[in-house]
């Protein structure tokens, strides 16, 4: 039974709208079937998984060769090293506090908050974009704003020169196409175009990662490339994992992240109009939607380094466990009403950004984007609403989100 929810989950039948199935998969904390995966539910189950350290990232671990529901592998697949999200200690450790030094606490503090100001004439731009064309009648909220948002933001942090920032938004946009397989495509056209973006990727951040090695700037390239401390420092291929990492990962999510919240307020207009009044209510919004819609739906590919026991169903060491974030964040064991959207709602840890050594290494500078995004859509667009609703959405079911968001507005407020 519970393979056969895990396909209807996976099924794009089921993208609108996947939580009936969550309720029912609920019902079993850990459901096996076969030789699939292990399927985790339930909130404190998987918080207590993240937290493992029996629990590996590392696909190299995997034993078990059984049913991938998915189809393919993992939503991060390159040419170069794994990145850290995709290793283990003492590894990933090693790269995640060399990647954090000129990114957060306790070196680099004010990364994030120093930003606000760029990031907040970004969101202006593309609104105002919006308004020159004139077109309210129909505006695509993800090509026309969501979308082009955090592949500049990303540029900027890295230290993409501007002039060579549209050619990153092609290469973004061929390497999202990959993650989110259209079942009409000509696969092996797509997996071309995706090889041939990750190639010409690579190579540009190669050329960047030597040319800031001489010359070394204030963006985080610059210290990647550069920063020699009680870690070391970056070989050539750890920092270009390490980029293709920041550019893809936080990318995708952001986009999902800012979409799913402008679509659920639209369908909570009094919640909009209040964050219309009052800005800051954007904070509380935006954690309401990490837990209520959260970008990242679910972790595959997690492997067990031992066997262990989870809600007394015991798993083998070499297991594929899978996590469904999005199912424990709507757990009536653990939040009250679950099926609500409250951004008034108290005690809110949810699971929309991960947990333990993986927690989302960007959610400080998610989190800023997509309150600036939210609050200042909800400021500036007159009497939005939807023209679509369910919108039409990705294929991809790790990192669901509408493909397209049309809606009408009456104006744009300067």
């Amino acid at each position: 039974m519970s393979q056969a929810i895990l396909r209807e989950i996976i099924d794009y039948a089921h993208r609108a709208d996947p939580y009936p199935l969550y309720e029912e998969l609920r019902r079993t904390p850990v459901s096996h079937e076969g030789d699939g995966p292990y399927v985790i539910s339930t909130y404190y189950e998987i918080q207590s998984l993240l937290h493992d350290p029996r629990v590996s990232s590392d696909s190299r671990n995997l034993k078990q060769t059984g049913d991938d529901p998915l189809g393919q592998g993992s939503p991060e697949e390159t040419a170069l090293p794994p990145s850290f999200l995709k290793l283990d200690p003492p590894d990933h450790d090693r790269l995640r506090r060399m990647t954090n030094r000129p990114f957060g606490p306790p070196h680099s503090p004010r990364t994030v908050h120093d930003m606000r100001g760029e990031l907040h004439g970004i969101v202006g731009g593309l609104i105002d974009r919006i308004a020159a064309t004139g077109s309210f009648g129909r505006v695509d909220l993800v090509d026309q704003f969501a979308y082009p948002f955090p592949v500049s933001v990303i540029c900027r942090l890295l230290g993409v020169p501007p002039a060579d920032e549209p050619r990153f938004h092609v290469w973004a946009e061929a390497i999202a196409a990959s993650l989110d397989p259209d079942p009409d495509a000509d696969p092996s056209e797509r997996g071309k175009s995706s090889t041939d973006a990750r190639m010409e990727l690579g190579m540009y951040l190669a050329g960047l990662i030597e040319e800031r090695r001489k010359n070394p700037g204030e963006d985080m390239l610059s210290q990647l490339a550069t920063a020699d401390g009680p870690d070391g420092s970056m070989t050539t291929m750890e920092a270009l994992s390490t980029a293709a990492l920041l550019l893809i990962a936080g990318h995708e999510t952001t986009v999902n992240l800012i979409t799913n919240g402008m679509l659920t307020l639209l369908r909570h207009p009094e919640v909009l109009a209040r964050l219309r009044e009052d800005p800051a209510l954007s904070v509380p919004v935006v954690e309401e939607l990490l837990r209520f819609e959260p970008p990242v739906q679910l972790i595959p590919h997690r492997t067990t380094l031992a066997d262990i026991e989870v809600a007394g169903v015991p798993i083998p060491k070499g297991a594929s466990l899978w996590l469904i974030l999005a199912s424990g964040n709507r757990d009536p064991k653990r939040f009250p009403d679950p099926d609500r959207f409250d951004p008034d709602r108290e005690d809110i840890q949810h699971l929309g950004l991960g947990s333990g050594i993986h927690s989302c290494f960007g959610a400080p500078l998610a989190r800023q984007e997509a309150q600036l995004a939210l609050s200042e859509l909800a400021r500036r667009l007159e009497n939005p609403r939807l023209l679509q609703d369910p919108p039409p959405y990705r294929q991809n079911a790790v990192l669901r989100g509408p493909r397209h968001l049309p809606i009408a507005c009456d104006g744009i407020r300067p």
